[in-house]
């Protein structure tokens, strides 16, 4: 996914910390990281709660961070960070060159990507969505606590304690997905893109949508009429339960799909690449994990 690099003016910041965790006292200044989206700038924040202060490049909505120009203000902050956490995986290459003009040369960078240990399956191409695993967000934020508790060793122990209640909150809607697939395993969906790929296969739904499709759309590219076809089959043959759309990224054949799939009663479910204003991780995957279930069961 290629992204452009220019100097512009705008920026963004995450707070909030999720339920479960520790915050008051004070032993320094707080850890400054910064995030290449709002989704890792929530995570730093719960783990590290009144401890870090972090600026996340992409938090708006709003925003492709596909196409996401980064801009002077970025730069800047990342000068002055001791940790970055970044997705890694080709999905925001742009972290990496503005480090290379960065004043800052050695901020501890943490690639969610490679602490996931998620590789692409054979033949395929990597799905570098790994905050939709939830797996994974769970070594994360170990990687996290144990970067902080470095930088601020007098606060490791209430970062332990954050990762614990991060991770058991995780394990919860673990189960969850667990209970949906004893209950709907196998059930057929479609995607517009592979974003939410982790979340709906730990269901154990089967993802039936056209690989050259999700692909295109995902990249930017033109859909074949044949491909959009036999997309658009899957919604008027009523092949699929559910269509789980990127309501952040659009376009005309996204919103064909979309529009087929409203017209012949498949319910339709959104998700977004970046946190929704006034949510944390938690509750914004378990939102998700819901409005899926939901759909699975007006079928």
């Amino acid at each position: 996914m290629a992204v452009v690099l220019v100097v512009a003016c705008g920026c963004a910041a995450s707070s909030g910390a999720g339920s479960g965790t520790q915050d008051g006292g004070s032993s320094g200044a707080p850890v400054r990281v910064v995030t290449s989206t709002n989704v890792y700038g929530d995570l730093v924040q719960t783990i590290g709660g009144d401890k870090v202060t972090v600026y996340s490049i992409i938090s708006d909505p709003a925003q492709d961070p596909h196409s996401y120009q980064a801009s002077a203000y970025d730069r800047l902050e990342l000068s002055k960070a001791r940790l970055v956490v970044e997705n890694g995986g080709g999905y925001d290459d742009f972290v990496g060159r503005l480090l290379q003009g960065a004043a800052n040369p050695s901020p501890t960078v943490i690639d969610a990507v490679r602490v996931s240990g998620r590789t692409p399956k054979t033949g395929g191409e990597l799905n570098e969505h790994v905050w939709y695993d939830l797996p994974s967000m769970g070594k994360l934020a170990e990687r996290i606590a144990g970067t902080l508790a470095k930088a601020d060793p007098a606060d490791a122990p209430r970062f332990r304690h954050n990762t614990t209640a991060f991770q058991g909150e995780l394990t919860a809607l673990e189960r969850r997905e667990a209970r949906i697939k004893a209950e709907h395993g196998g059930a057929k969906v479609a995607v517009t893109e592979p974003l939410p790929l982790y979340l709906t296969g730990a269901m154990g739904l089967h993802n039936v949508t056209p690989a050259d499709f999700s692909r295109a759309v995902e990249d930017g590219n033109d859909v074949s009429a044949r491909t959009l076809e036999q997309t658009l089959a899957l919604f008027t043959g009523k092949r699929v339960k559910v269509l789980v759309y990127n309501a952040q990224t659009s376009g005309p054949p996204s919103e064909k799909v979309e529009a087929a799939a409203k017209g012949n009663g498949v319910p339709v479910v959104p998700v977004t690449e970046t946190l929704p204003p006034g949510q944390h991780y938690l509750g914004w995957m378990s939102a998700n994990i819901a409005a899926i279930t939901g759909a699975l069961e007006r079928r």
